[in-house]
C-alpha cells in the first residue's frame, strides 16, 4: 500500500518581483569601508618557550607536575594548564 506523492509544480515568479531586490540594494546608501588592523598574535612553538638571558636559557613556562619534564602548561590569565593530561595549578593573587 505505497502512496505516491503528487507531482510538484515549479512555478516561476513574475519578472517584476525578481528585479524588487535588486532595486532595493542600490537605493540604499553604501557605508565607507572601515580598514581594521590585524591582530598580532603571539608566538608559538618551542622557541617561545624559553627565555635567553646572556649565557643562560631559562624556562617562561612551568612544567606539569604530574607529567614530568618536558610538558609545558599553558599560560592562562589565572591558571597553569597541562595540554596533556589536563592539571590545573591556579595563579596566586
Amino acid at each position: 500500500m505505497s502512496k505516491k506523492a503528487p507531482a510538484k509544480k515549479e512555478e516561476t515568479p513574475p519578472a517584476s518581483t525578481a528585479t524588487q531586490p535588486a532595486a532595493a540594494e542600490a537605493a540604499k546608501p553604501q557605508k565607507a569601508e572601515k580598514k581594521r588592523e590585524k591582530k598580532h598574535k603571539e608566538e608559538k612553538g618551542v622557541h617561545a618557550m624559553y627565555k635567553v638571558e646572556g649565557d643562560k636559557c631559562n624556562r617562561a613556562h612551568p612544567t606539569c607536575e604530574r607529567c614530568g619534564p618536558g610538558y609545558f602548561m599553558a599560560d592562562h590569565h589565572d591558571r597553569f594548564t597541562c595540554g596533556h593530561c589536563g592539571f590545573t595549578r591556579y595563579k596566586q593573587k
